[in-house]
């Protein structure tokens, strides 16, 4: 496993943390996304020599952490500029839990799907030969 590489492609993600709190709209936020992942794949796909889904899915992992973290610290304004995310919260003291238990899920769920990405680009992308 490349962990180095890892920790850098989840950089993406912390920017998308911070960059989600207030200036990227929920609507076209996914958009950001399916590029961040196709990037990703394509880089894993070009640098890493097998484990393609693997360092998919922890690069996903660390990207949940950071959003869970910078979302849950900076809550107010992520709801203030997330209406419809905030309608989903419960009202009571359990919106923390509540972040961390659908942090966990989405950081699960979108490394399966960032996983498979690497690993259908590893399949299209020729590998950088090292000299």
């Amino acid at each position: 496993m490349n962990w180095k590489l890892i920790i850098q492609l989840s950089m993406f993600g912390l920017i998308m943390a911070f960059g989600t709190i207030s200036l990227i709209p929920e609507k076209v936020e996914f958009i950001f996304w399916v590029v961040i992942f196709a990037v990703v794949a394509y880089i894993i796909a070009k640098v890493c020599t097998g484990k393609y889904f693997a360092h998919g899915f922890f690069v996903s992992i660390f990207n949940s952490i950071y959003l869970t973290a910078t979302h849950t610290i900076f809550l107010t304004s992520y709801n203030a500029h997330h209406p419809d995310m905030a309608k989903m919260m419960p009202k009571d003291n359990h919106t923390i839990l509540f972040m961390i238990l659908i942090g966990i899920a989405s950081g699960i769920g979108f490394g399966v799907f960032q996983g498979l990405f690497a690993f259908i680009a590893s399949k299209l992308v020729k590998p950088k030969v090292s000299l």
